[in-house]
């Protein structure tokens, strides 16, 4: 596609959302950011304020816009997805849906997951299920995404890309304070808990992702696409780089048979196949590269 795209972004306004649209802003697109009104998008960008869960908000403020390529950062349910391709159905040449990794949760393969092992095709949809209940969606994240990816398949004329995003890693906006768990735990000497098999994954860094939806929204091909850079990680690899940054720390890494385990301590193996996205063009990092970098942003103590 030429420079000076019309692209609606939902969502954006934090993490690696608010890096894409800087990279689109530098491209020179014409980018529309559309959300509650709780934030203003960058300068530069247009704003829009609709509730996405609300059909009718949302046509209202679109009014007669149309666009080259929207890009939802916030699809977590199926209703979601399902307002979402009835309102831009004819009003958009591509829809790019950030997805993820956990879309393979029931997955435990040896070998990286490629895109079919999970096929939208083929997965049930409840639309009457509770979505609206911040519990049941927290708990069934996965399962949201997967049946939003089949909502926007089942119109083989909706051209949407999902992107399986893996887990995300680096920034000093992390919000999710996983890293800052590990710091933590490691500073205390206090015992990580992990599954009795704990299995590596797959990772991104969140200037990577960013690129990779900036890639996609230019390019032309469609369905669910890998996103994570090459390599797997391991939960006694990331603290090693954590400590780097805890000088007397130490790590305990604390099997446990049942119950809750530290974040990035999987008892399955799904680590995501890159390989479509790389015959499709795109260059990923090693993951191994840039980890001690993520961790140094995130924990706040410059580049490593």
């Amino acid at each position: 596609m030429e420079k000076g795209r019309e692209i609606l972004v939902i969502g954006g306004n934090r993490y690696f959302g608010k890096r894409l649209v800087a990279r689109l802003l530098a491209a020179g697109d014409h980018v529309t950011v559309m959300n509650r009104g709780s934030s203003r998008p960058p300068d530069g960008a247009a704003h829009l304020v609709a509730d996405r869960d609300d059909e009718n908000s949302l046509t209202q403020a679109l009014g007669s816009r149309t666009f080259d390529v929207v890009v939802d950062q916030v699809c977590y349910t199926p209703r979601q997805a399902a307002v979402a391709r009835r309102v831009f159905t004819g009003r958009t040449r591509r829809y790019v849906m950030t997805s993820t990794v956990e879309v393979y949760e029931y997955e435990d393969s040896p070998a990286l997951v490629r895109e079919e092992a999970v096929d939208p095709a083929t997965v049930s949809v409840g639309l009457e299920l509770p979505w609206d209940e911040p519990e049941f969606l927290d708990t069934h994240y996965g399962e949201g995404k997967r049946q939003a990816e089949a909502v926007l398949a089942a119109d083989p004329g909706f051209p949407y890309v999902a992107v399986r995003v893996a887990h995300v890693l680096g920034g000093a906006d992390d919000f999710t304070g996983r890293l800052a768990h590990y710091a933590d735990r490691i500073r205390a000497g206090a015992p990580i808990a992990v599954p009795v098999v704990n299995r590596p994954a797959t990772y991104i860094h969140v200037e990577e992702i960013a690129g990779f939806l900036a890639w996609t929204v230019g390019e032309d091909f469609t369905g669910p696409v890998n996103a994570a850079s090459h390599g797997l990680l391991t939960t006694g690899e990331i603290c090693d780089a954590v400590t780097a940054h805890v000088p007397d720390g130490k790590v305990l890494l604390g099997p446990v048979e049942v119950g809750e385990v530290s974040p990035f301590s999987f008892a399955r193996s799904y680590g995501m196949d890159n390989s479509r996205a790389t015959r499709l063009g795109f260059a990923f990092d090693d993951v191994r590269r840039w980890l001690p970098r993520a961790v140094a942003e995130t924990l706040g103590k410059g580049d490593a």
